[in-house]
């Protein structure tokens, strides 16, 4: 059975490629911190044969090398990272510490067991937010220049860097995906559409930064999961690839799309379920767009997932598993964050 490794599995993309791989019959090692926004939710793999947790800070170079000596992974998917934009703003250390230094430490580990013949394919999953702020009518390809905005996205752009430079200098088989915005199950709800959901089955306001007009690229993390593994078959070593699906929306439009759907499913929507526009986030990025020619050509993948299908089981399963919602400790994601300036 071909091992594969996977850090920061017990996140949101994380918990569902582990689960994508899972039902491939590959044997995942997932090396995650198990940090708040950590998936403990109807957790059913710890009974799975080919399945093992390890609770670890990958900053830990020893012992990240040791875990990829020992199973000697075919690929090692890098997702561990902080990635919340509000909380890099009230406090960007933790995203230097995990998004970079974790990174490097992976790079590091890769290019000492590389000279024992340990050479595992290294995806590395960045962000659309490297780019920064794309015009209306123009889209961001793999050439693009990197303009980061906030100190997360700045964080990626660093690893991404870091990525580059050892897959020149040490000749490391590494790839870069850089992604739009994910939706699907198990997302926590610091994060806008959960968020929204939350809020409406809550009875709460739905709070949008300045006017809403700010434009985001949307994909369903299934098809997320999907463009990762055809880039571990097909993906050329030291290439990056975008991975977006081309639809954007504005956010005033996707909450409305939210409220109408869950009107359509029934869903009471509360009097004080109202949109309120709240003080924007400092630095925000008015629009991401990427180009995603490049994987579509190559690899013929295009995403399955229409966005208003995968919205609408999207909330159905928030309708579902409300228990998840729950469980999460309101501090964690209720408080607004990314005003300390």
């Amino acid at each position: 059975m071909k091992k594969i490794i996977v850090t920061g599995g017990s996140g949101f993309i994380g918990s569902n490629l582990v689960n994508f791989l899972i039902r491939k019959n590959f044997y995942v090692i997932n090396l995650d911190k198990l940090t708040y926004s950590s998936n403990k939710y109807k957790n059913n793999l710890k009974n799975k044969k080919n399945y093992k947790l390890i609770k670890l800070d990958i900053i830990d170079r020893n012992k990240v090398r040791n875990i990829i000596r020992k199973y000697n992974p075919k690929v090692i998917f890098n997702l561990a990272a902080e990635t919340h934009v509000d909380r890099s703003i009230d406090g960007p250390e933790n995203f230097i510490h995990t998004n970079i230094n974790g990174t490097f430490s992976i790079l590091e580990s890769l290019r000492l067991l590389k000279k024992k013949n340990i050479n595992p394919k290294l995806i590395h999953i960045s962000t659309d937010e490297v780019y920064g702020d794309i015009k209306i009518g123009q889209r961001s390809d793999e050439k693009h220049k990197y303009e980061p905005s906030s100190p997360y996205s700045a964080s990626k752009a660093s690893a991404d860097h870091l990525v580059k430079s050892y897959i020149r200098t040490y000749k490391l088989k590494a790839i870069i995906s850089n992604c739009c915005n994910n939706y699907g199950p198990y997302q926590f709800p610091e994060k806008l559409i959960p968020k929204m959901i939350s809020n409406i089955f809550n009875n709460k306001e739905l709070p949008i930064y300045a006017k809403g007009r700010n434009s985001r690229e949307w994909i369903h993390v299934d098809d997320h999961c999907e463009a990762l593994f055809k880039l571990y078959l097909k993906g050329k070593n030291g290439e990056s690839y975008n991975v977006g699906s081309g639809l954007n929306l504005n956010n005033i439009d996707l909450v409305k799309k939210i409220i109408k759907i869950c009107k359509t499913l029934n869903i009471k929507i509360g009097k004080k379920t109202k949109i309120k526009f709240v003080k924007d986030r400092p630095g925000h990025d008015f629009r991401y767009a990427l180009d995603n020619k490049k994987i579509f050509k190559e690899f013929n993948w295009k995403p399955k997932v229409k966005f208003e299908v995968g919205l609408k089981k999207t909330i159905i399963w928030y309708l579902n598993n409300q228990k998840f919602l729950k469980s999460i400790l309101k501090k964690d994601y209720e408080k607004r964050l990314g005003l300390k300036i």
